[in-house]
């Protein structure tokens, strides 16, 4: 199988859109989520989606399939919430390396049918690793600003437990995203690091920011430019940006990492902002019509779908993808 980075160079890579958003039309109820499995757990569990792939992994595979038929060439894991520090709310600490080790065993079966199908286009499989419903850098507690919910320890222990789970799974890549603190992505990409030495492999890490409202600045108050000079220190295959904005807002920040960045650039935006009902309205024309600047301008090497997002939006997406070419990588550029 050729090497990604090689394809990278050669074409846009199209990542998948929203398993949330894909789960939710399945109108699921708590015995889904439960399965045999958890059948007496004490907790509700309904709304841990990630638990699905043990429960309903016939879902989430039809999932991968269906973003892999529409043109994506990277799946990610249904794992953004299968840390130890994200299971917690559910009780379900004990249940993190299944969760992350079934996801990837699932999408990596349906990247493989998908590869076997087109050779000349080979799947692969991102291991999601999203940022924890904790931060390291800022305080829950307006009237304590010192105190912190998470140490960046903690953080390290459960990510590298959650990426162990992902690298014996199967995944292809390691996928750091919708980083709103900056320190939690150090927390992961250390325990990513520390994992690779132990296994005495490595696979390319890609991490994506998320710029939460118009100041242009991560949840942690970073702008683009200083996230992505607080990570390049780390052997990156890309860095980019996701969620929270559309693709039209998202344009400006994209601009500065393909100014600055010395990775391959990234964007997986939301189509469109919610409306009051927190849905997203954006048609898979609108979202890939918005996109289509960053693929004139030449501003990004991967692209793809975060919330709102279906395999309509993806096919549309991939259309116009392969019309293009990627951004160039200048090793000089920072």
């Amino acid at each position: 199988m050729n090497k990604i980075d090689d394809i990278l160079k050669e074409r846009i890579l199209v990542l998948d859109g929203a398993m949330g958003t894909m789960i939710q039309r399945h109108k699921l109820e708590e015995e889904d989520f439960r399965g045999e499995r958890f059948k007496d757990h004490l907790h509700p569990l309904k709304g841990n989606n990630d638990l699905l792939s043990l429960t309903r992994p016939d879902i989430i595979k039809e999932i991968h399939l269906q973003y892999f038929e529409a043109g994506a060439d990277i799946a990610e894991t249904n794992t953004f919430s299968s840390t130890s520090i994200a299971q917690a709310d559910y009780h379900l600490q004990e249940a993190v390396y299944d969760l992350n080790f079934y996801s990837a065993k699932i999408a990596k079966e349906a990247a493989e049918e998908y590869t076997a199908k087109e050779p000349h286009k080979p799947r692969f499989v991102a291991g999601s690793l999203g940022p924890t419903n904790r931060t390291a850098s800022i305080s829950p507690d307006v009237n304590n600003p010192g105190f912190r919910a998470i140490e960046f320890d903690e953080l390290v222990e459960a990510y590298k437990e959650q990426a162990k789970a992902l690298m014996d799974g199967g995944v292809d890549l390691m996928l750091v995203e919708t980083v709103f603190d900056t320190l939690n992505a150090k927390a992961a990409l250390y325990a990513i690091d520390v994992l690779f030495e132990e296994e005495g492999k490595s696979l390319p890490v890609m991490v994506s920011g998320t710029i939460t409202d118009a100041s242009g600045r991560t949840l942690s108050g970073q702008t683009t430019d200083a996230f992505l000079i607080s990570l390049e220190h780390f052997p990156l295959m890309s860095i980019g940006l996701n969620c929270a904005l559309g693709a039209k807002e998202l344009r400006p920040y994209l601009q500065v990492l393909d100014r600055e960045s010395p990775f391959f650039v990234s964007a997986h935006p939301n189509a469109g902002l919610p409306n009051e009902f927190g849905q997203y309205d954006q048609t898979p024309e609108d979202m890939a019509g918005q996109i289509e600047v960053f693929l004139k301008e030449g501003l990004i090497n991967i692209v793809g779908g975060c919330c709102g997002t279906t395999p309509e939006h993806i096919s549309a997406i991939a259309e116009l993808a392969a019309q293009y070419q990627p951004r160039k990588l200048e090793l000089t550029t920072v």
